[in-house]
């Protein structure tokens, strides 16, 4: 089974019940917070997560995530949470510091 682990909320495992499934809606349905000021739409880079360890397990940048990282707005590691998808294995991502909430208690 396909796993999330968001290291900067304490290592919070995921586990993902089907692959082919955009990370930011994973990441809802169980519960955490995460920025998405456009509303899932890929048009800013709010939901944007930073990728430490699985990028191999996503789909590839779609167009809106291609002129993202064309502009310098998405750094290579560095995907949109609500255009990726997970296709299997595990994925270790952060909460970018500038996408932080002030409710939430973030680990380092």
């Amino acid at each position: 089974m396909p796993k999330i682990i968001i290291e900067n909320m304490n290592f919070r495992e995921i586990d993902v019940p089907k692959p082919d499934y955009k990370v930011i809606e994973i990441i809802h349905e169980n519960y955490i917070d995460w920025m998405h000021a456009c509303g899932k739409k890929g048009r800013c880079t709010s939901c944007k997560m930073i990728v430490s360890d699985g990028m191999e397990n996503l789909t590839p940048m779609n167009d809106k995530e291609q002129f993202f990282a064309e502009k310098g707005r998405l750094k290579v590691n560095e995907r949109l949470s609500c255009q990726a998808k997970i296709m299997g294995g595990t994925l270790a991502i952060r909460v970018a510091e500038e996408n932080k909430f002030p409710h939430i208690e973030y680990s380092e």
